[in-house]
């Protein structure tokens, strides 16, 4: 059997920069869970796709870590998108369908960009350890900003957000593997750590500390990415409710740009996430 597949760069203002993705954009038949759990920890980056149906407003698509399969996830929406609207497979407009549900996208191919409209926010409990959260990030509890709660936010997978008070703190953070994994597991099952610090209006830096140690750091995470633009609206910093760029990956070597947009509807928010998309390359696996 041989899979083709697509490698693209998500919220990368250059080649080599944002978040590394796989698409599947054409699924064998007989491509079972399994075969596609192993694909993606073969591949070894943090989500792999695979296309299974096309439909005339959209298509449908599976998302896979190396560990486990997600209800949703933010940069391979993007960058499936724009691989399919490249390629001719869908329009500029479509809607992708995930277990958590229908995610419209825009793409915009000549800048290179794809943007997405994301689930309506749902907060969780507050955790009550703060001094557990800030060993799992290899920090002091005075690193963390005291007057702000951490809690697990989700547009379709939840992240814990955790504030930190300073550029210095969170370039210093070091991710504990058990730390990580027992504090997530604590807190509505979150997918990761999201630790951010405020650098002015419309600026905020970001690390993602995921819960399992085959990922470890993620150089851009779209779906925690919304969760804080609702938080930082919800809290009116960095000059929201309105437009912040999300700064994340230098840590890792992959410099990321993520643009998030969070307004008011109705008792809810509004979130849109995105960013810019390089098409690296292609090739088939053989199995």
């Amino acid at each position: 059997m041989r899979v083709p597949f697509r490698l693209v760069d998500v919220f990368a203002e250059a080649a080599f920069g944002g978040n590394q993705l796989c698409v599947v954009p054409d699924v064998p038949e007989g491509l079972d869970d399994a075969t596609m759990q192993a694909l993606a920890m073969e591949m070894g980056f943090s989500e792999t796709t695979y296309v299974t149906a096309y439909r005339p407003t959209g298509y449908d698509i599976r998302i896979f870590t190396p560990e486990v399969e997600l209800p949703f996830a933010g940069h391979p929406t993007l960058g499936t998108a724009f691989t399919l609207a490249r390629e001719g497979r869908v329009g500029a407009q479509t809607v992708q369908h995930c277990t958590a549900g229908d995610i419209p996208v825009r793409i915009d191919l000549d800048g290179a960009r794809a943007i997405m409209r994301q689930l309506a926010p749902v907060f969780g409990r507050e955790v009550e350890d703060r001094a557990a959260v800030a060993a799992a990030a290899g920090l002091e509890l005075d690193d963390l900003v005291c007057a702000l709660p951490i809690v697990p936010v989700s547009t379709g997978i939840p992240h814990l957000m955790v504030p930190v008070a300073n550029d210095e703190a969170l370039r210093r953070a070091s991710r504990d593997d058990r730390g990580c994994e027992r504090v997530c597991a604590d807190a509505d099952s979150a997918e990761s750590l999201y630790l951010f610090t405020v650098r002015g209006d419309g600026d905020v830096r970001a690390r993602m500390f995921d819960r399992f140690p085959t990922i470890g750091e993620d150089p851009a995470t779209g779906s925690a990415a919304g969760p804080l633009g609702a938080y930082l609206a919800m809290h009116e910093l960095a000059g929201m409710p309105g437009t912040v760029t999300v700064a994340q990956g230098e840590q890792v070597g992959r410099p990321s740009f993520l643009q998030v947009e969070t307004t008011r509807d109705g008792d809810d928010w509004l979130i849109h996430v995105g960013g810019g998309v390089r098409h690296m390359g292609e090739g088939f696996f053989d199995l």
